[in-house]
């Protein structure tokens, strides 16, 4: 395949991967804000403007794109399963810790992190599947190791 179809592909890869997390991450936040965001510990999580959630799912799609991306070049054509689950546990943690970052009084609530970390492994092992599945079903095209 040439350069520019590897770019096709990619971008394929990306956009399913972009629009499948954000779809579960729109989910996550609406059950959050009703569910979760009634407890004491977990009232962060709670979204008080149509702003905060629209960042939310910017940042979710962005890290969907990449994601797909990456997942296309780290997997290849290879049915490894511990790169799958690497790349997916890599990806979510960055993005679920993140906010330790940003805010060092995080620390003190593990419970807030631990929520965070296991909503962005879940969203990421969504993407995963749905590249999978696209792989399987040929839409997508995976990358030819050498």
């Amino acid at each position: 395949m040439n350069e520019s179809a590897e770019r096709i592909e990619s971008l394929k890869a990306g956009t399913v991967s972009a629009l499948s997390l954000a779809l579960v991450e729109s989910v996550i936040a609406v059950g959050n804000s009703l569910v979760l965001a009634e407890f004491e510990r977990f009232t962060a999580l709670h979204m008080t403007t149509t702003v905060d959630w629209l960042g939310r799912i910017a940042i979710a799609f962005i890290s969907g794109f990449l994601f797909g991306i990456t997942y296309r070049y780290v997997i290849r054509d290879d049915e490894n399963s511990h790169l799958k689950d690497g790349a997916v546990l890599a990806f979510g943690l960055v993005r679920g810790l993140a906010p330790v970052e940003i805010n060092q009084n995080l620390l003190d609530t593990f419970w807030l992190l631990g929520v965070l970390s296991l909503e962005s492994i879940v969203c990421f092992l969504v993407a995963r599947f749905t590249l999978d599945w696209a792989f399987h079903r040929h839409w997508i095209k995976p990358l030819k190791s050498s």
